[in-house]
C-alpha cells in the first residue's frame, strides 16, 4: 500500500529540515518567544513602549520591531531591553 502523504509519521522538525527552513523557523520561534517574554514583563511592570524606548535611548519604532519580532534585532538590543525589565538574556551554544 502506497502512502498518499509522504510526511505521515514524521515530526515537524523532519518536515522543516526537508523543506530547508529548519534553522530559519527555529530562529523565528526563539525571537517570538523573547518578544513575548519582554512584552509580558513590560505589562507586569506597567512600562509602556514609549517609556522603554526612552530608557533604551532608541525610537518607539525600534521597540515595536523588537516586540513584534520583526527585522534584524541585535543581541545587544535584546540584552538592554531585558535588563530594563529586570531580566537577563541568555544565549548559549548547545
Amino acid at each position: 500500500m502506497t502512502r498518499k502523504n509522504p510526511h505521515w509519521g514524521s515530526t515537524l522538525d523532519d518536515f522543516l529540515k526537508e523543506e530547508g527552513i529548519y534553522e530559519t523557523a527555529k530562529a523565528e520561534a526563539a525571537t517570538r518567544v523573547i518578544a513575548w517574554q519582554l512584552a509580558e514583563e513590560m505589562r507586569k511592570l506597567g512600562i509602556t513602549k514609549t517609556q522603554l524606548a526612552e530608557q533604551m535611548h532608541t525610537s518607539r519604532a525600534q521597540v515595536d520591531r523588537v516586540l513584534k519580532a520583526k527585522g534584524n534585532v541585535t543581541i545587544e538590543t535584546l540584552q538592554r531591553a531585558a535588563a530594563l525589565v529586570g531580566r537577563e538574556l541568555r544565549v548559549e551554544l548547545v
